[in-house]
């Protein structure tokens, strides 16, 4: 077996790692050369040409920041104070010519577990997690040059804040705090303990210029600052390769071109008028993404910025999982088993202290066209995505009907407030946010496993041509396929004929929600539309991918009406998604809304619960809950006659939402994207019956 599958720290290992540190990012001090003896020619040569001459540089800055000071890596700093820990090799990632390697090692009862391109980086990655959680570094310079950082020697690492900023913990991180994002809090204690069973913490960047003012001993230049970030990342991560991914001709033969890079194990995209500013955009994003870093040249505005913070990210998805842990009795129910798993979580700004989990839902399948049902007591799409919005629908049901209370705890309890001229908003603060499993079905499924790979240059495989276009599920099955036909609408008598029912894909349905709102038509007699503020992925997942098919294939919609918007949906992936199941996918699909005890199954070829009964998610159920609103509650629409006991027509009175949509599928069409298919109008013909 090689040496570097030997995990466990001997005092061999120790001393080199004393002598040398990390080839790739430490320099040798002054200090260690003395005790060290002249390096031989053979070590030396590498270390000045392999880091491209930046080893002299690093020496210099060393001496400006201490002439005292000994430089340790966090893995001699850890074995000093725990000497005999053994590192244990956890799992090998990723493709072959790009491993993601985890090493965990147990300290203190805890277990950290750190990620790397090597084994070596993991192995260092832990021992800096291990000593994030217990050490107070006796001098900043050690605490920076212990974590592979020379930056802001000032800052106070013998204060007893226990919370450190992640910032310290990394290579070459300076921060800077953008107004669109909040500062982060610790999470609570239960959802720390469960990141410590997990083997992970969850990181929280905090503003580091905001505890000291600019002064002579900050290593970070102005020259530094204003580095272009392509060369930025490229002093971080040497030999990187860029590929376009894209070359379009736009309105008046304006060229935009979308250019990739792969780092870490990690794509990130960039798209601009010139393969150099997409290149720019790329490195930006990458440099944000792993390195906290935003150059002042460089700080993209929320309009260009999709990005949602890593840390957040890992936590809202470990927020579900937990939850879904416990609605399944730890894995065990026969309800358990899932291809998609999906969750909405509610915060207010971006404090995962006050982070709740409201809805949970699974599915991957659509009702079979011999089931639709003409009075609205089924469900026709059971994915994951769609149920968790509907069943969000609910819980915004829920919120209303707290003001049919006359109590004046009970409205303050709603997410809801009263508007003076009719109507319901938000509480101020309040946002939602949406976590998948894997990339949701279509366009963005498709798509994203093409991430980088050696011949993608040259490789134009099929799905290009469909790139973006409307895509519809299978019946009875999984996938999507373009949008062939030219009908807006399926005939009733053609479905039940044999006919195949048609449903737009998920990421479409996403797509128009960024649009119209989660609400759907009925509420919008009540509330302002609502949209999420991020979604996360788990799996299959492209962030410039996903932001062009959420967002930018409808970027010439127009304008739109007060309250609505084109809404810029913040996307991340997860740093550790669980591992899909193999297997069949189930037929069924479970849903929870926070206040339920239960989860309620729902059978996905017919769309009614399993004992045969209307899930409290169909159609009626929602007309009957809105008939009780009506007349009760102050609504932004004025009335005109008697409530609509027709489910068509009750949708009809939200006159805009209804103008929006059709401005919304018109955009497809203008793009080229397709026509949005409807369901038979015959099923949103039923009566109201209470």
């Amino acid at each position: 077996m090689e040496d570097e599958d030997n995990l466990s720290t001997s005092s061999a290992e120790v001393k080199e790692n004393r002598n040398i540190g990390n080839l790739e990012d430490h320099p040798i001090s002054s200090n260690e050369r003395a005790r060290g003896g002249t390096p031989s020619s053979k070590r030396k040569r590498p270390l000045e040409e392999g880091n491209n001459g930046h080893f002299c540089k690093l020496q210099l800055i060393w001496k400006k920041v201490s002439w005292s000071v000994t430089p340790k890596n966090a893995l001699v700093q850890l074995h000093e104070l725990k000497p005999g820990l053994q590192y244990k090799m956890v799992s090998q990632t990723g493709p072959v010519h790009a491993p993601v390697f985890a090493v965990a090692v147990e300290v203190n009862g805890l277990t950290f577990e750190g990620t790397g391109p090597t084994k070596k980086k993991a192995k260092m990655r832990a021992a800096e997690l291990a000593l994030k959680s217990f050490v107070q570094f006796p001098n900043a310079c050690q605490a920076h040059f212990a974590m592979g950082n020379c930056i802001n020697p000032s800052t106070d690492f013998t204060s007893d804040q226990a919370d450190f900023p992640d910032t310290l913990f990394k290579e070459f991180e300076p921060s800077t705090h953008s107004e669109d994002f909040s500062v982060y809090n610790p999470v609570n204690n239960e959802l720390l303990s469960t990141a410590y069973r997990h083997g992970r913490l969850l990181c929280h960047t905090l503003d580091l210029m905001g505890h000291g003012k600019q002064n002579k001993h900050k290593m970070a230049s102005k020259a530094e600052s204003e580095k272009n970030p392509v060369v930025l990342l490229n002093e971080l991560r040497s030999g990187l390769r860029y590929v376009c991914l894209s070359e379009t001709v736009e309105k008046q033969h304006i060229k935009s071109f979308v250019m990739a890079v792969r780092v870490d194990g990690r794509t990130f995209e960039g798209s601009g008028r010139s393969k150099k500013l997409a290149k720019g955009q790329a490195a930006q994003a990458a440099l944000q993404a792993l390195f906290n870093i935003r150059l002042p040249s460089h700080i993209p505005s929320r309009s260009k910025c999709h990005h949602l913070p890593q840390d957040f990210a890992d936590s809202v998805y470990q927020m579900v999982a937990q939850k879904f842990q416990e609605l399944t009795d730890n894995f065990t129910s026969m309800h358990a088993r899932h291809k998609t798993l999906a969750g909405i979580v509610m915060t207010k700004g971006l404090d995962i202290r006050q982070a709740q989990v409201i809805v949970l839902s699974s599915g991957t399948k659509c009702i079979n066209g011999e089931y639709i049902n003409d009075q609205g007591l089924a469900v026709n799409d059971c994915h994951a995505e769609i149920v968790a919005r509907r069943a969000f629908v609910h819980f915004l049901y829920s919120q209303l009907e707290l003001h049919l209370s006359k109590r004046r705890e009970d409205w303050e309890r709603s997410i809801f407030v009263r508007l003076k001229e009719g109507g319901y908003r938000l509480r101020e603060n309040i946002l939602f946010h949406l976590y998948v499993s894997t990339s949701p079905c279509g366009d963005a499924r498709l798509n994203s496993p093409y991430e980088i790979t050696t011949d993608l240059n040259s490789s134009k495989h099929i799905v290009r041509k469909y790139r973006g276009h409307l895509r519809t599920k299978i019946e009875s099955g999984e996938g999507t396929i373009p949008v062939r036909c030219h009908n807006a609408a399926q005939t009733w008598d053609g479905v039940l004929l044999g006919e195949q029912l048609i449903t737009m894909s998920c990421t479409d349905k996403i797509a128009r929600w960024n649009i119209l709102g989660l609400q759907g038509a009925l509420l919008s007699s009540f509330i302002e539309p609502m949209y999420l503020h991020s979604i996360i992925v788990g799996s299959l997942y492209h962030t410039g991918h996903l932001s062009r098919v959420m967002s930018h294939r409808i970027e010439d919609i127009g304008q739109l009406p007060a309250s609505y918007r084109r809404n810029q949906l913040l996307l991340s992936g997860v740093s550790h998604a669980d591992a899909r199941q193999p297997g069949k996918s189930p037929g069924f699909s479970v849903n929870w809304i926070v206040g339920s005890t239960d989860l309620e199954v729902i059978n996905a070829t017919t769309g009614k619960r399993t004992c045969g009964s209307p899930s409290r998610l169909c159609k009626h159920m929602f007309f009957t809950r809105w008939a009780k609103l009506h007349g009760k509650l102050s609504t932004r629409i004025p009335s005109h006659g008697d409530m609509p006991s027709v489910y068509s027509e009750a949708k009809l009175v939200a006159q805009t939402y209804q103008s929006v949509k059709q401005q919304l599928f018109k955009a497809f069409q203008k793009a080229g994207l397709g026509t949005w298919v409807k369901k038979p109008p015959e099923q949103d013909q039923f009566l109201l019956t209470i």
